[in-house]
């Protein structure tokens, strides 16, 4: 089940995986978003890649830009989903049924 419209979800965890050719063989880069909020948005335009950390508000924290020539590999890694949390019962209470 989806969250309602205009509810902003954490996410924390979202992470890009970006395999480059250099070359001498190929290097592995990692953007991942940080903290709770903070999402990870990808565009590509005129040969280049940009993989950007953004907060709620859409401001950029950190992004890394890539020849889309040279890219092997873009891997997205969504977070995973969060468990609810259950209530628990207090120590010296039963539970009520």
């Amino acid at each position: 089940m989806s969250p309602p419209e205009g509810t902003l979800q954490p996410m924390r965890g979202d992470r890009v995986e970006v395999v480059v050719d250099s070359g001498a063989g190929v290097l592995t880069y990692e953007i991942e978003a940080t903290k709770a909020g903070r999402r990870i948005e990808v565009s590509t335009s005129r040969g280049v890649i940009e993989v950007t950390e953004v907060t709620r508000s859409g401001a950029p924290v950190r992004s890394g830009r890539f020849m889309a020539d040279r890219v092997v590999a873009l891997v997205e890694h969504p977070a995973p989903p969060v468990a609810s949390r259950a209530r628990r019962p207090g120590k010296n209470q039963a539970r009520l049924l």
